[in-house]
């Protein structure tokens, strides 16, 4: 009997977790998009019914999208809020922080100084950088160039991404910043490392070699002769829309801020403005009057520089100039880049040879799965099977099926663990010498497990959280759970060894 009620048990738990899952998981799940081939009317339509469903369920405030074909905007729309406080609505024209974009924007900046005579690409910085030198360390800062700082392969740190300021704060030179960053730790052009401080020392050059402000020559030698009217990496107390709040992981608003340095992540934009950014980098479908790079300097940008970019790898092929790339079917290429800020997420898509791109802006750090799905959707209707960012939705899948295994093993032994407490078969006894390594072994555990459970509710940021907005917090029930049946079953040893070990 006690074995029948065991067993009812268990497969209880296995409908009880499954139907929490299937409901979950179908609930926002597409099962089919628009067929490949469909015009951009049918698919914009079908954004507006699939857009706030996504939204909704992972609690997106408010998102941008532009959609473009044969290098031109053919249509963009706003969904959601810029302010929940305010009940401000999200607009087009909205400008919004689009953080990591700021790079290949940057990119194009370089590269105008190269198609000038002005600097070189395998030449080291130092020898642009004027009297400012770059710190002293165990590797060779000669090595550092400006190819290799295009291309994150220059061996520097990621820099401190929570130096953020309030735009009307004293806020430290790029210099000072610098010195206290742009340390090497690794040797220049062994391996792709994602940097920061890398492009805010291109930064650093554009101003020696041009003197010139950088926000200033971007504006007048990159953003204004591309049609990026409303773009800027300076801030602006009165853009008008004003800028939005961005929210963070918990839904909590982040107020506007501004980063020591702009080259990296400080370009503000509306997504029209990025749409245009995108549609100029389709060499093949811009008109010689639009163009302030040359097609080949433009296509060097998109020149592997970087094999398997690190941890970037699994949903990229390799990285160029400022751009992640990809290999999509037919042997064509995939161009994007993203961004990520306290707040703030952002991506462009885009085929060089199709004159196909997307945008999507959002003032949520909770956007990773968002993207994923509409660019899986952006990418069948063009007719690729998918992108590397779709893999994020894979990797979804394989995480929620974790968490019912965890949820399922822990809850089975804490069923046979609370039996045995009814039935007298365990007692409280944690200094009992019956089975203590192994029981030490479980308490030990449990408290390891807790303090970086308790480590992590209490951090401003983690990856996994904005990877997996939803299933991260399931994950960290279910390993809660695991944790305090452990800790109960070193806590609660058996009266005898020949009962029933949990």
């Amino acid at each position: 009997m006690k074995l029948m009620k065991s067993f009812r048990f268990v497969i209880l738990v296995i409908l009880l977790l499954s139907f929490i899952l299937i409901i979950s998981v179908r609930k926002f799940y597409p099962t089919q998009g628009v067929e490949q081939g469909a015009s951009w009317a049918e698919f914009t339509a079908y954004l507006e019914r699939r857009v706030p469903v996504l939204m909704k369920h992972y609690d997106i405030p408010g998102a941008c999208i532009a959609l473009i074909q044969d290098a031109e905007i053919v249509w963009s729309g706003a969904y959601g809020y810029a302010d929940l406080e305010t009940g401000r609505k999200m607009t087009v024209e909205t400008i919004c922080r689009v953080e990591s974009i700021s790079k290949p924007v940057t990119a194009w900046g370089v590269m105008k100084l190269v198609e000038q005579g002005k600097i070189e690409l395998d030449v080291s910085v130092e020898e642009y950088l004027g009297d400012w030198e770059l710190p002293e360390s165990e590797f060779s800062e000669a090595k550092v160039t400006a190819r290799r700082l295009l291309s994150h392969s220059a061996g520097m740190p990621l820099g401190n991404v929570f130096e953020r300021y309030d735009p009307t704060e004293k806020i430290p030179s790029l210099e000072e910043t610098l010195s206290g960053e742009a340390i090497l730790t690794q040797e220049p052009g062994v391996a792709f490392s994602y940097s920061n401080t890398g492009f805010n020392i291109l930064e650093l050059l554009i101003e020696k070699v041009t003197g010139r402000d950088f926000a200033e020559y971007m504006k007048t030698e990159v953003l204004l002769p591309l049609g990026m009217r409303q773009s800027g990496f300076d801030w602006k107390a009165d853009w008008e829309p004003l800028v939005p709040n961005g929210y963070d992981l918990k839904g909590n608003p982040a107020p506007v801020y501004v980063y020591p340095a702009k080259a990296s992540g400080g370009l503000f934009a509306n997504v029209e403005d990025i749409g245009v950014f995108v549609a100029a980098g389709m060499s093949g479908f811009t008109d010689a009057d639009r163009r302030i790079l040359s097609p080949e300097s433009i296509n060097r940008l998109y020149t592997p520089i970087v094999e398997k970019p690190g941890l970037y790898s699994l949903a990229f092929d390799a990285y160029g100039l400022g751009h992640f790339l990809e290999n999509l079917d037919g042997g064509k290429r995939g161009v994007s880049h993203g961004g990520q800020g306290y707040g703030w997420m952002s991506h462009f898509h885009f085929v060089p040879e199709s004159g196909v791109g997307i945008v999507i802006l959002t003032n949520s750090q909770r956007s990773w799965p968002f993207f994923a799905y509409l660019l899986n959707d952006w990418a069948q209707w063009n007719g690729f099977t998918s992108v590397g960012m779709g893999r994020i939705i894979l990797g979804q899948k394989i995480l929620w099926t974790l968490i019912g295994l965890i949820l399922f093993i822990s809850l089975r032994q804490g069923y046979r663990l609370g039996q045995a407490l009814i039935s007298g078969g365990r007692r409280f006894a944690p200094g009992a010498k019956r089975h203590w390594a192994p029981r030490l072994a479980q308490s030990g555990l449990a408290v390891i497990i807790l303090a970086g459970l308790w480590w992590a509710v209490n951090q401003d940021y983690l990856f996994i959280a904005s990877l997996f907005p939803i299933a991260s917090g399931w994950l960290g029930c279910s390993i809660l759970i695991s944790a305090v049946v452990l800790l109960l079953s070193g806590l609660f040893p058996s009266v005898s060894s020949r009962l029933s070990k949990v």
